[in-house]
């Protein structure tokens, strides 16, 4: 095998199988809600343990989290399960993890990663429960996780990173607004630490959930800058992000011309070739492989 070859194969292999498109949450201590989760068809369920659960309530979202989540995992095999904890650096976390964590779970999410010491200590805490090898999803979204977005990407047990832009724009001291100006940044630099982390990016919250035109305007956005999915907040939102994160007819054309032909070129050889009037190499290469694996979801 020739270094392209060696090269182009890795680049294959080196970002998870598991996409999610629409990622739905609900909360912890709400198990009604929890247990129609799987019937808005996302690709993903959250149960969540931090922000939509209050103080009070968190040792009874424990609790109802724990008893559901053999029953959502029966009912929707198919569908990723996670639990968003709370915070590393609260006092529930540690009991978070002994209490809900599974075998059954797609991965664990821990929000306001900031550093690779960090995602460290989460590692650790899983390896001490047993889970050592328990994918993490990782929340972005603090400043100083942000300005660590690579290192973070970069650690072996970490497979997606989420955009938490409401937390980070507080952190920041900065304003909201409508247009997503003040976050560009940041969601560019999240898609580019985990593109060379290998990993998945996920879009922030719309909060409205009834403002369908903010939301497929913010997917396909996301889209556009690297993301694979976005995190939804209302089952209204699933078939939006499904949709907007779907490549089209022409697209998956497009991809599988690509790499049927590049590969082809490969075995002659070639670094790149003509496609019409359009040259391929490497990174289009990639770009297509990305498309095929988003469409096969």
């Amino acid at each position: 095998m020739d270094f392209l070859t060696s090269n182009c194969v890795m680049a294959n292999l080196s970002f998870p199988d598991q996409i999610f498109k629409s990622l739905l949450f609900a909360p912890g201590n709400k198990g009604a809600i929890l247990s129609k989760l799987p019937r808005s068809s996302p690709d993903a369920s959250i149960i969540d343990l931090e922000d939509s659960v209050p103080t009070d309530e968190k040792e009874n979202a424990r609790e109802i989290t724990k008893a559901i989540i053999p029953e959502l995992n029966e009912e929707a095999k198919k569908m990723g399960l996670f639990v968003r904890v709370n915070a590393l650096e609260t006092a529930h976390f540690a009991e978070d993890l002994s209490s809900v964590i599974s075998d059954a779970l797609t991965g664990i999410i821990v929000p306001k990663i900031s550093s690779k010491e960090e995602a460290n200590r989460v590692s650790k805490s899983l390896s001490d429960f047993g889970f050592e090898n328990l994918p993490i999803m990782a929340g972005l979204e603090t400043v100083s996780g942000l300005v660590n977005a690579l290192e973070i990407a970069k650690h072996p047990q970490v497979k997606w990173c989420y955009f938490g832009a409401e937390d980070y724009v507080a952190d920041l001291g900065g304003v909201r607004r409508t247009d997503n100006r003040e976050v560009l940044l940041a969601r560019s630099q999240i898609s580019q630490a985990t593109r060379l982390g290998g990993i998945h990016a996920i879009d922030m919250v719309v909060s409205d959930f009834k403002d369908e035109k903010r939301f497929i305007e913010e997917a396909t956005e996301a889209r556009s800058l690297g993301f694979t999915g976005k995190l939804c907040i209302h089952p209204d939102q699933v078939s939006l992000a499904n949709k907007a994160f779907q490549p089209t007819e022409e697209e998956l054309e497009w991809a599988q011309e690509v790499v049927k032909e590049f590969e082809k070129a490969i075995g002659r050889g070639e670094a790149s070739i003509a496609i019409g009037s359009e040259m391929i190499d490497e990174p289009i290469y990639k770009r297509a492989q990305t498309t095929i694996k988003m469409s096969q979801r």
